[in-house]
């Protein structure tokens, strides 16, 4: 689900990178302020429960959804922006329902996701807001009663109920905070102008005037519903938090029901994403990383992580030191062509990391090759030769792939005080522009399964030799800075230091990383 923060921090992020993270804690207001728990259930009223990423409750609970169809159920676009490549159309793995339950855990109806629909993305030039719904398919037929849309936008001060299994408090780490019974509260549609954040158009702005009653984190998704004819009819679904009035923001459903019934109906399905192969790749969260073998690698041998040095858990290493046989605990999720885990290893040790000379670390795993191998998981192969200037090289980050040239191979990048030697320059194009988060990514040969380079940072904003602002140093001392510029490290070095069973020696032939003996090799 969408992160309950500002609007304006929300747009500025990809849907697959932010809503592929787990789910952060909610601001002051809390889950249904001013409701109950429900006494009874409804049969529309549904709990998505998509399995990656996996929701923090131990009842998978992550959205809301409501039944409009037997086979068919509406949430918000950011609940189905869980797929990991953010597509807008597409097949996801792994994706689940309940529906007509009062506990997301058990009773009711159980149905699989074969589907996905969502309106809009945060990448559309039309903008997202006003736009947030998603229509999912259920691969087989449910027998709860269907809710049916709202004949109109509610009018300002109507009654409307709300509900969820949102949390009661913000605390993530805390069970108490996940609601085991659905909540609901009876509040009014708020005059628009009342959420200051609120789109041009397509939005409902609901709660109580004293921000008393609101929906809250993983309530999105959930309905506005309003009684028509005796009946309940839904009229929104929960989009985020308005921060500056307290009120929730729902996306007008009425707005949209001729895009819903054509769905629906089969007159205007639109076709499926074409989705990047993004095979390999690691999610770590805030990084990305990728497993890797080198020659003298065997099938029997604990399999290795590459990320970035900076990547790694806990203190990084210090400008001209290196980390070396830590222990770790991190989860490796590798990726399938479409971006979810093929499966997970756990990294157990950290080998090696450094920020100096490149900027790279390895850990590794707890399975081996072969198991890996067995399980159908990609490896990449570490390659011994440097990148040069125009060389072709793909970045394989989690949820697609940039295509990247080398403009140029620098002497040395500078930045916060640690400096690496023979960066990559990547040529400016909109094919290439990494941003936050894209750290770690494995830079690719054109056989796609070598990996060459390692992404590791750009300069965000023009500044010279510092965090986040890294500048050029010239053989001749030149110091340059561009806004904008993206680098990456070379890796060739690092296969010559390790050896059988995916040990790490630094004193080999051949081995330059930071904290070798100076003998032979390509250093700096």
């Amino acid at each position: 689900m969408r992160n309950w923060r500002s609007r304006k921090a929300a747009a500025a992020l990809t849907v697959g990178a932010a809503m592929a993270a787990t789910v952060l804690a909610a601001p002051p207001a809390q889950a249904i302020l001013g409701g109950a728990e429900s006494a009874h259930a409804y049969s529309f009223m549904g709990s998505f429960q998509p399995s990656y990423p996996a929701s923090p409750r131990p009842d998978g609970h992550g959205c809301g959804v409501e039944v409009l169809a037997p086979q068919w159920v509406l949430t918000a676009s950011h609940c189905a922006g869980k797929n990991p490549t953010g597509a807008r159309v597409g097949v996801p793995k792994g994706w689940k329902v309940r529906v007509g339950s009062l506990d997301p855990a058990s009773g009711g109806e159980v149905a699989e996701v074969d589907h996905y629909y969502r309106l809009a993305t945060v990448d559309d030039e039309g903008g997202f807001w006003g736009k947030d719904m998603a229509l999912m398919h259920l691969r087989t037929p449910v027998r709860a009663k269907p809710v049916r849309i709202a004949s109109a936008t509610p009018a300002d001060n109507a009654p409307v109920r709300i509900m969820g299994w949102g949390m009661t408090c913000d605390d993530l780490d805390d069970s108490a905070c996940f609601p085991k019974r659905l909540r609901e509260a009876d509040t009014v549609v708020q005059p628009v102008a009342k959420c200051p954040n609120h789109a041009d158009a397509g939005e409902l702005c609901i709660g109580s005037a004293d921000g008393r009653v609101a929906a809250s984190n993983m309530d999105s998704g959930g309905p506005a519903l309003v009684r028509e004819d005796g009946q309940w009819a839904v009229a929104g679904v929960v989009s985020g938090p308005d921060e500056a009035s307290g009120h929730t923001l729902y996306t007008d459903v009425t707005r949209h029901a001729d895009w819903i019934n054509g769905i629906i109906s089969g007159a205007h399905v639109p076709p499926d994403d074409k989705i990047p192969n993004v095979e390999g790749a690691v999610d770590l969260g805030t990084c990305a990383g990728s497993v890797v073998s080198t020659p003298a690698s065997r099938p029997q041998d604990p399999a290795l992580m590459m990320t970035n040095g900076h990547c790694v858990q806990g203190k990084r290493p210090a400008p001209g030191a290196a980390l070396t046989d830590q222990p770790a605990d991190r989860d490796v999720p590798i990726a399938d062509r479409q971006g979810y885990p093929k499966t997970t290893a756990h990294a157990k040790r950290l080998v090696y990391a450094t920020m100096t000379g490149t900027d790279v670390a390895l850990y590794r795993l707890d399975q081996t090759y072969a198991q890996l191998k067995a399980k159908g998981a990609k490896v990449f192969r570490l390659a011994s030769e440097p990148v040069r200037a125009g060389d072709s090289l793909t970045m394989a980050y989690p949820s697609r792939r940039f295509h990247c040239t080398a403009e140029a191979v620098v002497p040395h990048l500078r930045e916060g005080g640690y400096q690496q030697d023979h960066s990559i320059r990547y040529a400016t194009s909109e094919d290439c522009a990494p941003w936050f988060g894209t750290s770690g990514s494995a830079l690719l040969s054109s056989d796609g399964s070598t990996v060459v380079g390692i992404h590791n940072t750009h300069n965000d904003a023009g500044e010279k030799c510092t965090d986040d602002n890294p500048c050029e140093v010239g053989s001749d001392g030149t110091v340059t800075s561009v806004k904008g510029r993206g680098y990456g490290q070379q890796v060739y070095g690092v296969a010559a230091c390790v050896t059988a069973g995916s040990k790490l020696d630094l004193s080999r032939q051949g081995c330059t990383l930071t904290g070798a003996e100076p003998r032979g090799g390509h250093g700096s």
